[in-house]
C-alpha cells in the first residue's frame, strides 16, 4: 500500500466511524427512553456537522461532503426520535396510588363522633391540629379510642368531597390504585373492600392493594395524609391535608380533591398556570429519599 493510500484509508475509516456512531442511539432510545441524550448536545453536534458540510462544499472535498451529509441524516433521525419518545413519555398513563382513610374516606369525623358519644365530650376537628386523636384524649381513654377501629368502623364512612368525581377522571386517563395500610387494622379488610365497591365501583379489585409498608408499591405518585408512608416510596409524594399533618412541611401538599385535579391537569399540559400560583397546591421542598 502506498504512502498516499494510508491517509485515504484512515480518513475513510474515521468518516465511517463518526458517521455511524449515532446509529446505536436509535435502538437505545427505542428500548430505554431518551433521558440520557442531551438535546443541547445533539443541537451543537448537528450545527457542527452542517458547518463541516458547508466547508466541504466550499473546498470541493467529496469525502467530507459525503460523510457529513450522511451524519446529518442520522443525527436528525436520532433527534426526531428523541423528541417523539419524550412526548410519548409525557403522555403515558401515570401510576397513581391513593390512600383511603382521611384521603378518600372521612375516617376522622367518624372517630371523633364515636369518641364524643362514648365519653360525652365535645371534641372538634379543629382541636386536633398538629396531633392525632389518641394524643388529644386523656391517657385513660386511649385504649378505648383504639378499640373503636373495629370492622364496623370502616363500613359507612363518608366520602371526602369531590373524591368520587376526581378519582373517576384520573382513572379514565391513568392507572389508579387504592393503596391502604390496612395491616394497621387487619379486621378492616372486608369492610374497606365493600366500601370501595359501593362508592368507587370503577376501580377494579385488581387495583386495590392492602398492605403495611407502602414503600413496596411502585407508582409515579402517592396521595396520602401520613408523611411516614413517603419515607421509602420511590415516586413523588402528594400530602393530602388533614388536621394531624398541619405542621408537616417536607412534601408538596394538596388541600382538597379539586387541588388534586389541578395538579394532574398541569402535569398533562392542560393548564399553563405555574404551580406556585395555586393556593390549593403548595409546592414545598421534598425530603431526601
Amino acid at each position: 500500500m502506498t504512502a498516499v493510500s494510508w491517509p485515504i484509508l484512515m480518513g475513510s475509516v474515521a468518516a465511517l466511524c463518526t458517521t455511524l456512531a449515532f446509529l446505536p442511539q436509535l435502538f437505545k432510545i427505542q428500548k430505554q427512553g431518551s433521558t440520557e441524550l442531551s438535546t443541547v448536545m445533539l443541537a451543537m453536534y448537528l450545527a457542527g456537522l452542517c458547518l463541516w458540510l458547508a466547508y466541504g462544499l466550499m473546498i470541493g472535498a467529496v469525502p467530507v461532503i459525503a460523510a457529513n451529509a450522511a451524519s446529518i441524516v442520522i443525527v436528525c433521525a436520532v433527534t426526531f426520535r428523541k423528541l417523539a419518545v419524550r412526548n410519548g413519555e409525557r403522555r403515558r398513563r401515570l401510576r397513581i396510588a391513593i390512600d383511603m382513610d382521611e384521603v378518600m374516606a372521612d375516617a376522622l369525623a367518624e372517630h371523633i363522633r364515636r369518641y364524643n358519644a362514648a365519653f360525652g365530650t365535645q371534641l372538634a376537628t379543629a382541636d386536633l391540629r398538629g396531633r392525632h386523636l389518641e394524643n388529644c384524649v386523656p391517657p385513660a381513654h386511649r385504649e378505648a379510642v383504639e378499640a373503636m377501629l373495629d370492622a364496623s368502623f370502616f363500613a359507612d364512612l363518608a366520602v371526602m368531597p369531590d373524591a368520587q368525581e376526581v378519582i373517576r377522571e384520573l382513572a379514565a386517563r391513568h392507572d389508579v390504585f387504592i393503596v391502604s395500610a390496612a395491616m394497621d387494622v387487619p379486621s378492616s379488610f372486608d369492610a374497606k373492600f365493600r366500601w370501595l365497591q359501593r362508592h368507587f365501583p370503577f376501580i377494579p379489585p385488581a387495583q386495590i392493594v392492602f398492605c403495611g409498608d407502602k414503600g413496596i408499591f411502585d407508582a409515579d405518585y402517592l396521595i396520602d395524609d401520613r408523611a411516614r408512608h413517603f419515607a421509602r416510596f420511590k415516586g413523588r409524594p402528594l400530602l393530602f391535608s388533614a388536621p394531624h399533618n398541619a405542621g408537616e412541611s417536607r412534601y408538596p401538599r394538596v388541600d382538597s380533591w379539586k387541588a388534586v385535579r389541578e395538579v394532574f391537569t398541569r402535569l398533562e399540559g392542560r393548564s399553563r398556570r405555574p404551580p406556585r400560583e395555586s393556593a390549593a397546591f403548595r409546592e414545598e421542598p421534598a425530603a431526601e429519599m
